[in-house]
């Protein structure tokens, strides 16, 4: 696959593998990148009187509307749909998101003095994933849809359904036992 890559875009296996570990990193690199561009605007992010959540939320939408307008919609939808339907590729996808969450909360516990804060940021952090991960499906779900604006939209809708979902409650439908 590697040697097809290689082929089609006219560079030595040696340069691929210099910038790629290999295919699943090429497939998944608009997702990669919109991450990339997350972290890279958390560590330099000026915190104001806000949660710890709408820091990570605001920083998050501020990553997707620098995101150029190149393309990078419709690869993102393709990359997150090659996830969803390739094992492999979901795999590594788990992988990167666990990464990319320890690398938020190094950040995190470097730039802030979050007190005691025990597990909370790592949720906080785990909410703004799950988050965006119902904004992504709903967004892919449309491809007349996959437009950075349109992502940035599902994420506020997102976002804003938290507090809610924290406290729903649900009876036991009749029958259901």
């Amino acid at each position: 696959m590697s040697d097809v890559l290689c082929e089609a875009v006219e560079i030595s296996k040696r340069t691929f593998f210099r910038n790629f570990a290999g295919k699943e990193d090429v497939a998944m690199a608009p997702l990669r990148d919109l991450w990339a561009g997350f972290l890279a605007g958390l560590e330099r992010r000026a915190t104001h009187a806000t949660t710890v959540l709408e820091m990570l939320q605001d920083t998050l939408i501020s990553a997707v509307e620098a995101i150029p307008d190149d393309g990078w919609a419709q690869r993102a939808v393709r990359s997150h749909r090659l996830a969803r339907t390739t094992p492999s590729m979901g795999a590594h996808n788990l992988q990167f998101c666990d990464q990319t969450s320890r690398d938020a909360l190094l950040i995190l516990n470097r730039r802030l003095d979050l007190g005691d804060a025990g597990v909370r940021p790592r949720l906080a952090l785990d909410m703004l994933v799950a988050a965006f991960h119902c904004a992504l499906d709903t967004w892919a779900a449309d491809p007349a849809g996959a437009h950075t604006p349109t992502l940035i939209g599902e994420l506020r809708r997102a976002f804003a359904a938290i507090p809610d979902a924290m406290t729903m409650t649900a009876e036991l439908r009749a029958g259901a036992d």
